[in-house]
């Protein structure tokens, strides 16, 4: 029996379709194996966000070819995508498939067997108007399943590569969505994570349907569900009915993670975002109505170029001011190709450190304040695996439905199941908790934690 190994790069989504790609395989009986050990095949999902992100992907490539120097290697994902002639250029590289016609790889590595000749499987990703449908009915991991809803991003903001590597907005046909939502839940996942490349995005490609009907029509068909996330979400997404269908929803869980990059208007526009902060803001407000308790996370880019001491202030203070509950700091890189990289007045690395260093105390005290609420509440948990930093003590480590993280005593067979848990104490990155009950199948109306 031939044997594929995979290693992925990169984002949510690359590792959705590392396991996509693994059901392909799987259906023409190959067995999975470890990266680090002997394979016949290896795919490489690649991830090119960064310049960085080209580097480890390229010596990723060549430790598997030292590996086994007669195994097939295949690349695939974003990097593949942007830069296959670079990726062609390393020797040992047999077959290169971007972001889409995945379903080809397979027959790629019969024709390399048989013609012993590098192949470029990459084409046009701005001529395709149509999503690659990839089923994954389960995971690897056991306790939260991704579901990819979308592909491709219109947006062209001035630091970002994405939409050269995975081509313009694509929605996944609704039903598709429904059926492997359903699947995802008959083989036991009690969370579904919604994520795309710009996955609020959903819906703005089809005809009278958008992600609020989505999630709709999620919640009422799929049966079983119990949890439902949005991986990302842009403010611009967040309209009036969205938030309607969260304030009504019982299986959307309080937690909305939504890109910032800036709270700076003159940032903003140089970014090419499509938003101002008094619209961001705004949207904070309606939200946080219409959920009380809502935890919003958020991404951040420090030291754009051009961004002074009173624009990096002014970012810092809107995350003060509307109490995010944890952020995600990048300092800027450079990334060729992109607008951003060719702007003058590029900040000093130095300057750069230091406000992602204060951006992340203040993330720090704003997770621990955020927290805080929920001391001697009892919340839903999903426990997921063992706590690392204490292994034989019994601990399990879990996330609630507004994202807290928990550690209390569990057993192996909770893991992937819903359970109530009282937050003893209140911290950051963990918070301590007592177990309190499996929640069997109770009545979904009260599935709503009491907060």
């Amino acid at each position: 029996m031939a044997s594929v190994a995979f290693h992925t790069l990169g984002c949510k989504v690359n590792h959705y379709e590392t396991e996509a790609i693994w059901q392909l395989f799987k259906e023409e009986g190959y067995e999975r194996t470890e990266f680090e050990h002997q394979a016949d095949v290896y795919v490489i999902n690649t991830c090119t966000v960064t310049n960085t992100g080209d580097k480890k992907s390229r010596q990723v490539i060549r430790r598997a070819i030292r590996k086994n120097p007669n195994a097939v290697i295949c690349v695939t994902g974003c990097y593949a995508q942007t830069s296959p002639g670079e990726i062609l250029a390393i020797p040992g590289v047999d077959v290169v498939v971007g972001t889409q016609d995945r379903r080809k790889m397979l027959t790629y590595i019969e024709q390399f067997k048989n013609e012993r000749q590098p192949i470029n499987g990459v084409g046009n990703i701005m001529k395709n108007r149509v999503y690659e449908e990839l089923d994954v009915p389960s995971f690897t991991d056991r306790t939260r399943a991704s579901l990819k809803i979308q592909e491709g991003c219109n947006n062209f903001c001035t630091f970002c590569i994405i939409p050269w590597a995975r081509g313009l907005m694509r929605s996944r046909d609704p039903k598709e969505v429904v059926k492997q939502a359903q699947q995802l839940v008959n083989a036991g996942y009690q969370e579904i994570v919604l994520t795309g490349i710009h996955t609020g995005g959903y819906g703005e490609d089809l005809k009278d349907y958008n992600l609020a009907a989505l999630l709709r029509d999620l919640e009422n068909e799929v049966h079983g569900l119990k949890r439902l996330r949005i991986s990302s979400i842009e403010a611009s997404q967040l309209t009036d009915e969205v938030i309607e269908v969260l304030e009504q929803s019982s299986v959307v869980v309080r937690h909305l993670h939504i890109p910032l990059q800036s709270g700076s208007n003159t940032v903003l526009k140089r970014m090419r975002r499509k938003y101002t902060m008094e619209f961001f803001a705004e949207r904070l407000m309606k939200l946080k109505a219409a959920l009380p308790g809502l935890a919003i996370t958020s991404d951040v880019i420090v030291g754009f170029p051009g961004e002074s001491e009173e624009e990096f202030i002014e970012t810092y203070n809107f995350i003060q001011e509307h109490g995010f509950s944890e952020l995600h700091v990048f300092p800027y890189s450079k990334r060729t190709g992109t607008p951003a990289a060719r702007m003058e007045d590029q900040v000093d690395e130095d300057v750069k450190n230091e406000r992602v260093r204060r951006l992340i105390a203040l993330s720090d005290q704003l997770a621990k304040e955020y927290a805080a609420k929920f001391e001697a509440d009892v919340l839903e948990v999903i426990p997921e695996e063992p706590y690392k930093e204490k292994p034989d003590s019994g601990l399990y480590v879990g996330y609630t439905d507004n994202y807290l993280k928990v550690v209390f005593p569990a057993t192996e067979d909770l893991v992937g199941k819903l359970v109530k848990v009282k937050i003893q104490e209140a911290g950051y990155p963990y918070n301590k908790g007592q177990f309190v009950r499996v929640i069997e199948e109770e009545s979904v109306k009260q599935q709503r934690t009491v907060s």
